[in-house]
């Protein structure tokens, strides 16, 4: 017998391109064009880099503590993890753990079906509808848990709470995970339903909206039981997860809301004018409420614009797998960097 044939074997996620090379525009990883809060500069250039030699504390107590008072919840009901994968995914070790399949859309995050087959956990697919919508009927079915990006990826569409609330309320015997990495784009959040509903976990991130994509920091709130669980896997499996510099920065960036809040209105704002300019040009999408743009051309195939734009260096995210081979999606970057993206697609589509 092979050594082989012991190893676990899983279809991989495949993250977006990182190209090393400079003076490109890249608007293919959703990342935030901004840099984080000014207060995280000066926390990093003011760290005792000596205590680095010791090991970060396990309980993330700044972090969570300053979570904790933003969102107005008990600190016993957040959970810190490396960037919002990381928590998914104990999430996923934790909770769902029936005989039942779990349930997500068709159309979304592909990194679920990715954990499922980690954790050897069924999994159902429930298809969007003809406007990239979910379905809540869809999620009535017997399952042994709910997840589902609000808003979605890669469509951007957002759903409103009372779709969300309907889910939940379907499901109770069940944990139901709203993954909101975009919400601060103009979703709304399910975290006031989660004094309503003990089941109920809501998990967010600091890599788009509070561009700290680098320091990996992602988190989630729930109830206390729930929260309590997630630890026990956690303190399981890793109690160090977290290092130093994460928690002390990210702290920081919590407490920065201005800087939060003006950096999240520019890229808003950005991404009205480009949905705007884009739809001149042939261009159709859904209404996005993230950091970014699913579009399609009315005449010009998606992969066949995704090339041009690569040779011009300029870097969008293109998939070719089903229902969305005719879309590609754009992050939106500063002004800037999407006036010379419409320049380009302006010259390219008019040369057709």
């Amino acid at each position: 017998m092979s050594w082989e044939e012991k190893v676990r074997r899983v279809t991989p996620y495949v993250a977006g391109e990182q190209p090393r090379k400079k003076n490109i525009i890249k608007l293919n990883t959703n990342e935030c064009p901004y840099p984080p809060a000014p207060g995280v500069a000066r926390l990093a250039a003011e760290m005792d880099w000596e205590a680095l030699r010791l090991y970060p504390d396990p309980d993330t107590s700044v972090l969570v503590n300053a979570l904790a008072a933003y969102y107005g919840v008990k600190p016993s009901q957040v959970f810190v993890g490396v960037g919002s994968d990381d928590v998914l995914s104990l999430a996923f070790m934790t909770f769902f753990n029936g005989n039942q399949p779990i349930l997500f859309p068709d159309v979304t995050y592909s990194f679920y079906d990715v954990w499922a087959e980690l954790h050897g956990i069924p999994y159902k697919t429930c298809a969007l509808d003809e406007n990239w919508h979910i379905r809540p009927e869809d999620y009535r079915q017997p399952n042994g848990g709910v997840i589902f990006p609000n808003p979605n990826a890669p469509t951007g569409l957002a759903e409103s709470l009372e779709t969300v609330e309907e889910i939940i309320r379907a499901n109770q015997d069940a944990v139901v995970i709203v993954d909101e990495a975009y919400v601060d784009f103009g979703g709304v959040s399910a975290l006031p339903l989660v004094e309503k509903y003990d089941n109920l976990l809501v998990v967010q991130t600091f890599s788009k909206s509070r561009a700290m994509a680098g320091l990996r920091i992602g988190f989630c709130i729930g109830s206390e039981k729930l929260i309590g669980y997630l630890n026990d896997v956690k303190f399981s499996f890793n109690s160090y997860t977290m290092n130093l510099p994460s928690q002390i920065l990210g702290a920081e960036a919590v407490r920065d809301d201005a800087w939060f809040r003006e950096t999240t209105a520019k890229i808003i704002a950005t991404r009205e004018r480009v949905k705007k300019e884009l739809k001149e040009l042939g261009f159709s999408f859904p209404d996005s409420r993230a950091n970014f743009i699913f579009a399609t051309h009315e005449s010009i195939p998606a992969e066949q614009i995704f090339r041009a734009l690569r040779q011009a260096d300029i870097y969008v995210r293109y998939w070719n797998k089903p229902r969305i081979s005719e879309y590609m999606r754009i992050t939106v970057g500063t002004d800037e960097e999407m006036d010379r993206l419409l320049d380009f697609l302006k010259e390219y589509v008019n040369s057709l």
